[in-house]
């Protein structure tokens, strides 16, 4: 049984994308019957004839070269005949696919659901920690950190190897199957909405481990390790690393989406610090990529995203930090009027070494809450300073003018700074919203304080805002260089069911919209956990080479990532 798929250079709309580009049309319009023949359970090696529509009457032999690379050995017997025939249905598209498929019949096999994608396995099936959804553990090796994303793929694997990664990549492109990578699934919300059923999840958390180069103060650190493990195994050495608020948080999609730590102020994203990362692409192959090697895939790695292999290792530079000035103030919520006025004028005088966060924090009455926290609305604010006690004790002076409750700010080993921002100890399910703000005047506090301040009857479990500036407005060489704005608001709410959840969208985007109209149009990956443009995360020159680097090292669209590369 064979039957034929039309595919065009057109987006998610249905719009042209590329006009007039007969080549980045042809790239664009094929993947497009790649994702299509792999959405139908099929695979490449399925393709029987492709006829290719092109506008001019002599095809050009770079477009048939193109074609020839994209198909690959595997394909080597299709037939493949080009038309000089108008492509139709808009003006400037000038090339347009029409491919003929072997679609077999679907067969059951013993021990798997009728869905006709589970039928094609056979590749996986062959491995060893793989499971298919009627496979004891399936669900709990799906389940992501964030609770609140139902996750049901074709398959799962979680490999405790390299070598078992290669094979999980080789055997789902065999198999016709896209593949998600994923070590934690904090950020998992981000692809909930992508199709599941031609989807590979492969689970890194069992891919761990840390070594440390005390004398380089470089970390070698496993494609699954957590930054827990990381500061841990750095502390004994005086060292510690750009890591996030959470010690739980997967070191490879954090440093994958730039990462901003409260060290950021004074040394920049994290992704600056990256000196190396080996991954698996989607042939199988594992290649490192560093200044010397790769150099394109390193500058795409540092901050682009995901969406380019699987990350096996990654080597780091270190901080020479023991011990840090680190804490945090607590009011009641009540108090949000004059703290937040506060915080927003003096975060305007403070030098590089300090970063911090204020949240208004609105905790449920539960009884494993310490009792400061349960039951409470409360404003927060946190973060560290790389200065001696005296220095950091008179920069801390306006904030404590200001009565807290409870202040924890003091010296503390470096280890310590993963427990201050207070970040939920277990999984959670949660939605969020967020924006990049190019300031905090009057007008913009009113906003916040309108939305989520005291007396306000909403879901929300925070509303943050990070302090950015100082090394993180700097440009590095990688994909994301630098942060666009002042501040970045992070607005979270609690969802355990699907009704809290959609109040929880909701009351997120009500913040977020409040403090829209002082926005820079930017948007931070790591806080980024909706569906969010390219454009809004890279700039235009950064997202034309981001684009360029997937062509090479992903022309086929193996990869369902956090933030896709859309337009590509």
């Amino acid at each position: 049984m064979t039957t034929t798929i039309r595919s065009e250079p057109v987006d998610d709309r249905g719009d042209l994308v590329h006009a007039d580009d007969p080549t980045a049309q042809l790239c664009l319009a094929f993947v497009r019957l790649e994702h299509d023949i792999v959405g139908r359970g099929l695979s490449l090696t399925t393709l029987r004839s492709l006829r290719v529509r092109n506008a001019s009457a002599e095809p050009d032999a770079d477009l048939l070269g193109i074609l020839a690379e994209r198909l690959g050995p595997a394909t080597r017997g299709v037939v493949v005949e080009v038309v000089a025939d108008d492509p139709g249905r808009s003006a400037g598209m000038l090339v347009r696919l029409e491919a003929t498929v072997a679609a077999p019949e679907p067969r059951h096999h013993e021990g798997t659901s009728m869905n006709p994608t589970l039928t094609t396995l056979t590749a996986l099936r062959e491995l060893e920690h793989v499971l298919l959804p009627d496979d004891a553990g399936y669900a709990d090796a799906c389940r992501p950190w964030n609770l609140a994303v139902a996750q049901r793929p074709a398959a799962v694997a979680v490999p405790q190897s390299t070598a078992e990664v290669v094979s999980a990549v080789v055997a789902a492109r065999a198999d016709g199957l896209r593949i998600a990578p994923q070590s934690t699934g904090h950020a998992a919300s981000a692809i909930a909405d992508a199709p599941f059923d031609d989807l590979l999840l492969l689970r890194l958390h069992e891919l761990t481990g840390v070594e440390i180069d005390p004398a380089a103060r470089i970390a070698r650190i496993a494609g699954g390790a957590l930054w827990q493990d990381v500061v841990a195994a750095a502390a004994p050495h005086g060292l510690t690393a750009l890591h996030g608020s959470a010690g739980d948080v997967a070191v490879a999609g954090y440093v994958l989406g730039g990462g901003l730590s409260f060290y950021g102020r004074a040394h920049g994203l994290a992704a600056s610090s990256v000196r190396a990362i080996e991954l698996v692409t989607a042939d199988g192959e594992l290649v490192r990529a560093s200044a010397d090697e790769h150099t394109a895939l390193f500058w795409a790695l540092r901050g682009g995203g995901g969406g380019l292999g699987v990350v096996v290792a990654i080597e780091l530079d270190l901080l020479p930090v023991a011990d840090v000035v680190a804490g945090m103030l607590l009011w009641d919520l009540s108090a949000a009027p004059v703290v937040v006025r506060a915080w927003a004028e003096w975060t305007g005088t403070l030098p590089e070494s300090v970063t911090t966060a204020l949240r208004l924090m609105r905790f449920p009455p539960l009884p494993e809450l310490p009792p400061f926290l349960s039951g409470r609305e409360l404003v927060v604010i946190d973060g560290a300073l790389l200065e001696g006690d005296e220095r950091a004790a008179e920069l801390l002076a306006p904030l404590r003018a200001l009565a807290p409750e409870l202040d924890t700010f003091g010296r503390m080993p470096s280890a310590g700074l993963l427990a201050v921002h207070m970040d939920p100890p277990a999984p959670t399910p949660g939605v969020s919203d967020h924006v990049m703000l190019a300031g905090l005047p009057q007008s913009a506090i009113d906003a916040l304080l309108a939305a989520a301040g005291p007396g306000v009857a909403t879901p929300l479990m925070a509303a943050e805002l990070r302090h950015l500036g100082g090394a993180l407005a700097r440009p590095h060489d990688g994909a994301l260089s630098h942060l666009d704005g002042e501040y970045a608001l992070f607005a979270v709410s609690a969802a355990p069911t699907p009704e809290l959840a959609a109040l929880g969208e909701r009351a997120t985007a009500q913040v977020a919209d409040a403090l829209r109209p002082w926005s820079t149009g930017a948007a931070f990956p790591n806080f980024a956990e909706r569906a969010t443009p390219s454009a809004s995360f890279f700039s235009t020159a950064a997202l034309e080479r981001l684009r360029h680097v997937h062509d090479l090292y992903d022309p086929r669209g193996a990869w369902v990532a956090s933030h896709t590369v859309d337009g590509d």
